[in-house]
């Protein structure tokens, strides 16, 4: 199995001081500060810190554009939630290149979802929130970024 080097983690599976890192780039590329050490004193860690993750953590939205994001969606069988979670899909822009859903077991139905990251797509991390707090849906997970 050929690897990247890469992986898609959920931010609660992020240690702190990496969320700090990515929230004092942000404050960086605002320009609500105006140096390093304004950024990592405002959020908490160290100089070092900054610059020992700096290049190495972002937004998965970031390395989205222009890529096919497929996805599965395990879901309740229930009439039009699938629509639903389309709707979501469409909503954040992105487009909509393949749909496979399987004869749901016991209930529930396991969807396979592959998109296309646009440039006027939204951030694709919210959508997948957006659809996993869909009720019904009982998970999203990411199986391939191509």
């Amino acid at each position: 199995m050929e690897t990247t080097g890469y992986f898609v983690v959920k931010q609660k599976a992020l240690p702190e001081v990496l969320l700090k890192v990515i929230e004092a780039k942000r404050l960086l590329e605002s320009k609500k500060v105006f140096s390093v050490q304004e950024a990592v004193d405002r959020v908490g860690i160290s100089r070092s810190s900054f610059y020992k993750y700096k290049e190495d953590i972002f937004p998965f939205h970031d390395t989205t554009e222009g890529k096919t994001v497929t996805m599965t969606v395990q879901m309740d069988d229930e009439p039009g939630l699938l629509s639903d979670v389309l709707k979501i899909i469409a909503s954040f822009g992105a487009n909509i290149l393949t749909i496979h859903q399987s004869i749901p077991i016991n209930g529930v139905a396991s969807l396979s979802v592959s998109v296309q990251v646009l440039s006027t797509t939204r951030d694709i991390s919210e959508m997948i929130a957006q659809v996993e707090r869909k009720e019904g849906v009982h998970y999203v997970k990411i199986i391939a970024k191509e």
